[in-house]
């Protein structure tokens, strides 16, 4: 078998195993970016939360979580 095969081959097999990654972190990235808007939008309109507030909770987070932590201590 010649090398240039071989390589062709490789070449190709490589390129496959790239890109089914590269689509799968797309398609994974895109699935969360919708979760993310769908919620954002389900707190907006179900119960007037809107995107600051839910900033400002998600920035607050860590100290809520420390608060939470250190009551259990």
């Amino acid at each position: 078998m010649p090398i240039n095969l071989i390589l062709f081959v490789a070449a190709l097999l490589v390129s496959w195993l790239v890109f089914r990654w590269l689509f799968t972190v797309i398609k994974s990235t895109a699935t969360t970016g919708l979760t993310i808007v769908v919620v954002a939008l389900l707190l907006q309109f179900a119960f007037d939360i809107n995107s600051q507030d839910l900033l400002r909770e998600i920035l607050n987070l860590p100290q809520t979580f420390q608060d939470f932590f250190s009551k259990i201590r």
